[in-house]
């Protein structure tokens, strides 16, 4: 038992697969915790961390599981052969030390995934930001009390993310939505915004942004309560996630119902917001301001 115990972090891997096993066990076997370790022959601690993540479990533990909850063919094979990659750390791991969990988590997931539709009220997207915007913002956000370091630690990271976005074989594919209000926010300087407009019309050039603005006069829609992400992977056995962010922690939502409210407000937020090319002309107009 030992050979699959660590005082390590978990990897993002094996938060996804130990995310995926409980909710089999609550969805697909209706399961209490207690029963499915009893059938398992296990101790509720040691399915308890297997399920956290906290416990490395085998590919044979995990077609063990998946037996008694009724999980066979094509879906038991797939997550069998995921165990199998659980290990794998990315790039992200080298600044885990640096950055609040919440969000060295997020990016993670991220950097998995496949496609990110993201609605955000006040700042650019992570993302799409260029190296000036991330500069002011996150001196911001510590608000003086950290050292310098810290900063350009966190500078460093948000590079690092982007570049392992764009050099990706097959990039997440990113739709974004950005409330009128941050591009007429001034951060930094008009020429660091100058900079910013550009960098985002470049980017949405390509093959994999889309690029809306949500306008003034649009009034009341889904995201005037808070910036969220639906994030969605290439695996199907993985269910989407929502990632909600804010000034000192984060929320994930994995409930399914909840998560198809967020995709449906995503929608509506879609044809309420200027169409892409009117976005991109916003833009241009602002940058030659």
């Amino acid at each position: 038992m030992l050979g699959y115990m660590s005082a390590r972090s978990p990897t993002i891997r094996e938060r996804r697969l130990a995310r995926e096993l409980r909710r089999l066990r609550e969805t697909s076997a209706s399961m209490g915790l207690e029963e499915a370790a009893d059938q398992l022959g296990w101790s509720k601690a040691k399915l308890s961390r297997v399920e956290t993540g906290v416990r490395r479990v085998a590919p044979a533990e995990v077609r063990q599981i998946l037996t008694l909850y009724g999980v066979c063919g094509p879906r038991s094979d797939a997550l069998v052969s995921f165990a199998r990659t659980t290990r794998q750390r990315g790039w992200w791991d080298a600044y885990t030390h640096s950055l609040p969990t919440d969000y060295a988590t997020y990016i993670g997931l991220e950097a998995e995934a496949e496609w990110l539709n993201s609605y955000t009220m006040g700042l650019v997207h992570g993302l799409m930001q260029t190296e000036a915007y991330t500069y002011q913002v996150t001196k911001s956000i510590l608000m003086r009390l950290s050292p310098p370091s810290d900063v350009e630690k966190r500078v460093a990271a948000r590079l690092a993310r982007q570049k392992a976005w764009l050099e990706r074989e097959a990039p997440v594919r990113l739709w974004s939505i950005l409330d009128e209000t941050a591009l007429k926010r001034i951060i930094g300087s008009p020429e660091v915004m100058r900079e910013q407009y550009l960098h985002i019309l470049r980017l949405a050039d390509t093959a994999n942004v889309m690029f809306q603005v949500m306008p003034l006069e649009a009034g009341a829609h889904p995201g005037v309560v808070g910036s969220f992400t639906v994030v969605g992977f290439p695996e199907r056995f993985t269910p989407d996630v929502v990632y909600v962010e804010n000034m000192t922690s984060a929320l994930y939502i994995e409930d399914e119902r909840e998560v198809h409210s967020y995709s449906l407000a995503f929608e509506q937020m879609q044809a309420m917001a200027l169409s892409p090319a009117d976005s991109l002309t916003m833009l241009e107009r602002l940058a030659r301001r």
